[in-house]
Order: structure tokens, then sequence, then C-alpha cells
């Protein structure tokens, strides 16, 4: 048993079996893979890695399985999960999932190919754990799963609470030893006790703020559209280029690959962002202006690129030079949380009277980004009100764009 300081829960206690599976080569990229891909872009503190949130997982994981009652083996099955959860990313994290999805066919979640055989596995079998089981946590696809993947679990109370630490943005901060504390496993899943409801709301209101503050931070938006076009451009240009060699990349050495591209394109986006030259806000609405759901529906890579290449010739500016960015519509907070009252287990919505209205701000919070070089800004927002058939802002909601 060894101790790890860490600067969000305190210290962190790491067993034989988990001290092996840190030394692997596995664990030890996540060291290199940064937690909030281009945040640091806007926060410069925002260098924490998915190395670290694994650790915090995991002594989360540990302590909800504590209160859960959990055995001595359905524990170590699920602080196992917790530490590995994150190998499946890609380099800066949720910037390179499109690409990894669009390219691989797999999200980050599946990560039965990472464990399938090698190290990893041995360890994992050496200790009496199924590598399958294992993936099977990690995927959300067994009965203990909602630990670390579901609306409030471990996974998601760490990466608020470090998040917040690292950017300095206050909206992150959650009592997850209370929450922990409050929390029960039902047929369904993790559940809360009555006791917790003050608790998870501050969780979920936290998610609401950070999402603009933060996750969805127009910089970081424009700076990941950039990148994944970088990386399409490479993957379709450059002979020879397996996307799944460079999903297995760390955030430098896939940086460096595309800065020095044989393909002039990737390479001068990749050297772009390095310098922080981006793109900038040629459009960027909510779903007051355009029909968002409409648009979500028919949103895929192709169709993006699609509407920018419109965008791109009704402007007389060069393909490249159009990025269209479609996030996908926020899904509701409360569908998977139940709350145990003294006489049933009912949907929090039910017994929280602004789970309603932070699903109308998450929805509210919604953009549409058209981004372009600053010398066509102008030319680029006057297509893209064409092709996307935008509403006219009234004077209200008129803003300065930076």
């Amino acid at each position: 048993m060894k101790i790890i300081k860490d600067p969000v829960h305190g210290y962190i206690e790491a067993d034989t079996l988990a001290l092996q599976l840190i030394d692997t080569e596995l664990l030890q990229r996540l060291r290199h893979v940064s937690q909030l891909g281009f945040a640091n872009l806007v926060y410069p503190g925002a260098n924490h890695t998915r190395f670290e949130h694994s650790l915090g997982t995991m002594h989360l994981a540990g302590l909800m399985a504590g209160r859960l009652g959990l055995d001595e083996e359905e524990t170590r099955l699920i602080t196992t999960a917790a530490l590995l959860h994150d190998t499946g990313h890609g380099p800066f994290s949720h910037a390179t999932e499109p690409v990894m999805e669009e390219y691989t066919g797999r999200s980050h979640h599946e990560i039965d190919h990472l464990l399938r055989d090698g190290t990893v596995a041995e360890i994992l079998e050496g200790a009496g754990l199924d590598p399958a089981e294992v993936c099977a946590i990690v995927a959300g696809k067994h009965h203990l799963a909602s630990i670390i993947h579901g609306s409030l679990d471990v996974d998601r109370m760490d990466y608020l609470m470090r998040d917040a630490h690292y950017t300095g943005v206050p909206y992150g901060t959650v009592d997850a030893q209370r929450l922990i504390r409050c929390t029960i496993l039902s047929e369904t899943g993790v559940a809360l006790n009555e006791g917790g409801i003050n608790t998870a709301e501050s969780l979920l209101i936290a998610r609401t703020l950070m999402r603009p503050a933060v996750y969805f931070h127009h910089v970081s938006r424009i700076a990941t559209s950039m990148f994944v076009h970088a990386l399409r451009e490479e993957l379709q240009n450059v002979p020879a280029t397996d996307a799944g060699e460079l999903m297995r990349m760390d955030d430098a050495a896939c940086m460096e690959r595309l800065k020095h591209s044989p393909h002039a394109i990737s390479r001068d986006l990749a050297r772009r962002i390095y310098n922080r030259d981006l793109y900038k806000r040629a459009l960027y609405i909510g779903d007051d202006r355009v029909n968002a759901v409409a648009l979500r529906q028919e949103a895929d890579p192709a169709r993006e690129r699609e509407i920018a290449r419109a965008i791109a010739e009704t402007a007389g500016v060069g393909q490249d030079d159009v990025l269209v960015d479609i996030p996908p519509i926020p899904r509701a907070l409360s569908m998977e949380i139940r709350v145990r009252n003294t006489h049933a287990m009912v949907d929090i919505e039910e017994v929280s009277p602004i789970i309603n209205t932070l699903n109308d701000t998450r929805r509210h919070q919604w953009r549409l980004g058209v981004y372009t070089p600053a010398v066509h800004r102008q030319v680029v927002e006057q297509a893209a009100m064409e092709v996307l058939r935008v509403k006219r802002a009234t004077k209200q909601d008129k803003l300065v764009v930076t």
C-alpha cells in the first residue's frame, strides 16, 4: 500500500494491484493526455491530466463501494475499472473523440481492445479479475456500472472538482463526501436518500455552470474544431496514416506529428493551434436563431463539412478557411437519477423543483459556431447567415464578438 498526495482529495491509497496497473504503459500514457483538451488556451492552469483524474476516480469509487456495502471482490472490481476507465481516450481527450468514433468505430468507453491481452490483462487475471467484466463496467454494461458511469457517478464528481481547482473557475465545487454518504444501490443502479437531494442539486448546478465557462468555451471549441479538421486531413491525404495509431499517441506526439505533416493544411492548422493563432467566430448563435433540433438530427462530420463548403463557396474563400461546429444538444440531467424517500423510489425532478430550470438553462447554452481566420470574418458571417437561414438578431441580442 502506498499513499499518493493529491491536491483535490488530500491522500489517495493505492494497493498492490493499483500500483501494478499504474506502472504499466497504458496508465503512464495518461500522464501526457490533458484532461481538458485545449482549455489551457483559456485557463493557463488547466494542464492537469487524465492520469491524476483516474487516481481521483479510483479513490472516490472506493469510498462509494464502502458506503454501498460492496464485498471485497466487488470493491476491487469497481476501483480497478475506475482506475482504467479513461485509458481509451485519444490525445487531448474529448477533443479527438469525433475522429476516434468516425475512423475506428469506437468511443473511449470501449477499452476491450486494450485489455484483451498483454501486461494489463495478465495483471488483472493474476489478481483474479476478469478483464471483460472490467470493460463492461467502463462501457456502462454492468449492474455496478452506474458508480462510475451514471448521472451521479464518481467520475463526474472528480472531474468537476479537479477542473474547478485547476482552471480557477469556482462553479465546480461539489461536496463529494456528502453525496457519497447519501447514495444507495437500487435495482436500477446508484440512487439517493432523500437527504442527499440538495447535494445532488449542487452537482447538477456545477455541471450546468461549468459547461459554458469551461467545457464549451468558444476558444476551446475553435481549437478543437481546427485540430479535428487537421486530423481528418491527415487521415485522408497522407498515405498509410493509421487512425488507431494516431489515437494511441499522447498530446505531444500527436501535435508534433501534425506540425510536421507533409500535408500543408494539417501542418498549418496544427502550428496555428500551437501558437494560439486561432480562427475567430464568424457566427456563434443559439437555438433562438436556428433550428437546433433539425440541425442536430442531420449533423455528422460529413454534413458539417458540406455546410462549411457551402459557406466557403458563398463567401468566396478557401474550403479550409471555414469550420462549422454543431455540438450535441444537452441531454436532460435527471433521467437516470432516482431518489428513495420514506415511501418509494421517485424521479429526482418530482422532489427537486430546480431540475427543469437547469435543463432549460442547458438547452439555452447551446451554440452553433462558424469559425474562420480573422481576415474573412465579415464575409463568412454573411455567407453563413444565408446558407443556414439564420434569423436576424434583434437589437438586444447583438453582442460584440471577440
